[in-house]
């Protein structure tokens, strides 16, 4: 475990820390950071259980978000990937594609931002399906996918004969019109396209779940948990940064209400709570949503002592405290919303 420490920290200074200004401020999608994770091995789920994978890879999610979370938000899309293949029962679409999403040699992408909206009922369904000889044929936009470039991989799931199916799409399918998506407030680096389906044929062999309402009560809890790491890298860094500055005007800072130490304490709390989730095997989504609720308002939280510690330097451009403050912002509106999650929460307590 060690050892893959130091592999990935390598991995982390040589193909990710000099890019991150090209991330944040040219739109940079630092896909050979991802494919290079993949040749790496960590990615590979052979030879080993369930809660080893999602600590491990959760892991990976926190260190890269540490330093750039748009980049992590990328890893993240990927694992969502990852997971729709690993849980899918079509055994002939895992054994042709998992050992090249593990592998580094395909990257993918989630695709459901508009069906977990539809399925938390704030949302129509934007894709819509045929059935036709050996497949289906798919009609609509996605508004946003985001980790879309060359022969990417996403998922996709649309409305047929009053219910919906889920299918594996890939990018470099004539009849998609993909569109780029820019000049967001963060996270420009990406790779978010919105995605045209003009009767774009999916194979029978590419569908992932025939029942997409089913399949998606299974994956949804990785889908959300593998996103609360995301915020902990961003603390971790906000820690760091506001301990770099405490000698700062004569250590006026120790005036400030909110504190490293305390941040710390916070972080620490929320990684315990996540990996005793995982290792008890708990895949109860009113937990993991509440996790993740904490962890935002936590994030939040610490970017903004950050900013107040910093003072005057993390106002200018390019800075890495106004950096982490967007990325934050970004986190609170990545699907599930805060709101989302806040309704989520409610609906699923009163479910209990």
């Amino acid at each position: 475990m060690a050892e893959e420490a130091v592999v990935l920290q390598a991995l982390i200074d040589e193909k990710l820390k000099p890019l991150v200004k090209k991330i944040d401020e040219e739109a940079y999608y630092a896909e050979e950071y991802l494919f290079a994770l993949g040749k790496a091995g960590f990615f590979q789920s052979t030879h080993k259980d369930e809660e080893s994978t999602l600590l491990d890879e959760l892991t990976i999610v926190q260190e890269t978000a540490k330093v750039c979370m748009t980049t992590a938000f990328c890893l993240w899309c990927h694992l969502a990937a990852l997971t729709y293949i690993r849980k899918t029962s079509n055994s002939e679409l895992r054994a042709a594609v998992l050992p090249l999403l593990e592998g580094g040699e395909l990257l993918g992408a989630t695709g459901l931002s508009n069906p977990m909206k539809f399925y938390a009922g704030l949302e129509k369904l934007h894709l819509s399906a045929e059935r036709v000889d050996g497949g289906y044929v798919l009609n609509g936009v996605l508004p946003a996918v985001s980790n879309l470039a060359d022969n990417h991989w996403f998922g996709a799931i649309a409305c047929y004969e009053g219910k919906e199916v889920m299918l594996f799409v890939n990018t470099n399918n004539s009849a998609i019109t993909l569109k780029e998506k820019v000049h967001f407030l963060g996270v420009n680096g990406s790779a978010t396209y919105s995605c045209k389906f003009d009767k774009v044929f999916v194979a029978d062999e590419y569908v992932i779940a025939h029942d997409a309402s089913l399949f998606v009560d299974t994956i949804r809890p990785t889908f959300v948990l593998y996103q609360i790491p995301l915020g902990f890298g961003v603390m971790e860094a906000c820690i760091e940064g506001i301990e770099k500055v405490k000698a700062k005007q004569n250590g006026c800072n120790e005036y400030l209400q909110v504190q490293a130490d305390e941040l710390a304490k916070e972080l620490q709390q929320l990684q315990e709570a996540l990996q005793l989730n995982v290792l008890a095997g708990g895949m109860d989504l009113y937990e993991i949503c509440q996790l993740r609720l904490q962890t935002v308002y936590a994030t939040l939280a610490a970017v903004q002592a950050n900013m107040l510690h910093n003072g005057s330097a993390g106002y200018i451009v390019g800075s890495t405290p106004s950096r982490k403050l967007r990325e934050a912002y970004f986190f609170a509106n990545l699907t599930p919303t805060v709101r989302q999650l806040e309704k989520m929460s409610k609906v699923l307590k009163i479910a209990e």
